[in-house]
């Protein structure tokens, strides 16, 4: 890995323990499979979404953005970071959320300590702050995909790629937010109570992806939400709880092989089937070989109908 901030998924389980290892209490991401208002009630109380997108390289900014309003007076009563290195959009998008959930949520004293560090930060300092933590740079690259071929140039994304980005939405002080690092203020959206976000935000991102061809489906939303086995335990269903485990369980295998790669074990496997072939004789080898070949260019021109020339980026 590179010494900046590598890649992370968009994923429930890389979120839950990234923010577990950051020091957070009774917090968990769940996956939202549909835009349905009373879908996320029932993954209640949720303090946020996480909402990754493609993100339109070729649009200019603007002073006004294309839904809601920009709130400057709110970058000084609340944290907001202006993003100021590449890759590190998903660990801020979730800090976003949780730097102004302290009352509600126990953030852990060394995420206490650091939005008391940079609460008197303009935005773009806090930004600063918030890409040279060495804590939260370490606990967000322990959950990039170990890579023997990683890129370590930096450029700048042209209209041809595909980048992503994250986002948060939160209700704050009764207004729910739209808080991006890449946009110059918290964009509100109007008046939200936090029982009444599940059904307030559910519009705003119907909007944002109707901005988008009717054939774009990449796109990801996480919900923030207390830890669901604290629900099952209170009442008390045991099948609940055990599923809730078996799913705490299999995040952590998933997270523990993204931090290994395993060039070293797929080589030695090859190099056994290599002298295997070897041993058999009668053309065995060369059979094998021309046979793989011949899969992988099928594959590759299939592949390539599919997405000729695409580059996946986050920014």
């Amino acid at each position: 890995m590179s010494g900046g901030w590598n890649t992370i998924e968009s994923d429930a389980g890389v979120f839950t323990y990234l923010v577990d290892n950051l020091g957070v209490k009774n917090v968990q991401f769940e996956e939202l499979i549909a835009l349905d208002a009373e879908y996320l009630k029932q993954q209640s109380p949720v303090y946020g979404v996480i909402f990754l997108f493609k993100y339109p390289t070729g649009e200019r900014p603007t002073g006004v953005p294309n839904d809601g309003t920009f709130d400057y007076g709110a970058a000084e009563t609340l944290f907001f970071a202006a993003q100021t290195i590449q890759n590190a959009c998903g660990t801020q998008a979730l800090l976003s959320v949780l730097l102004n959930k302290d009352g509600e949520i126990d953030i852990g004293h060394e995420l206490q300590d650091f939005k008391e560090f940079t609460g008197a930060f303009p935005s773009e300092l806090r930004g600063e702050a918030l890409s040279n933590s060495e804590l939260i740079r370490d606990v967000h690259n322990s959950f990039a995909r170990a890579s023997p071929f990683i890129d370590e140039t930096q450029r700048t994304a042209n209209e041809d790629d595909d980048v992503y980005h994250f986002i948060a939405y939160t209700p704050i002080n009764g207004i729910l937010y739209e808080l991006d690092g890449l946009q110059p203020a918290p964009i509100s959206h109007g008046p939200s109570t936090f029982e009444e976000f599940p059904e307030k935000v559910i519009p705003v991102l119907q909007r944002r992806i109707a901005r988008y061809p009717t054939n774009e489906i990449r796109f990801n939303l996480l919900a923030m939400v207390r830890d669901l086995r604290i629900r099952a335990r209170e009442i008390g269903d045991q099948d609940f709880l055990y599923r809730e485990e078996q799913k705490r369980n299999a995040w952590q295998w998933e997270n523990a092989l993204r931090r290994h790669n395993f060039v070293g074990f797929v080589s030695e496997v090859l190099k056994g089937v290599v002298k295997e072939k070897l041993k058999d004789g009668g053309g065995a080898y060369e059979k094998w070989v021309e046979e793989a070949v011949g899969k992988t260019r099928k594959r590759l021109a299939e592949r390539g109908k599919q997405s000729e020339g695409v580059q996946e980026a986050e920014l």
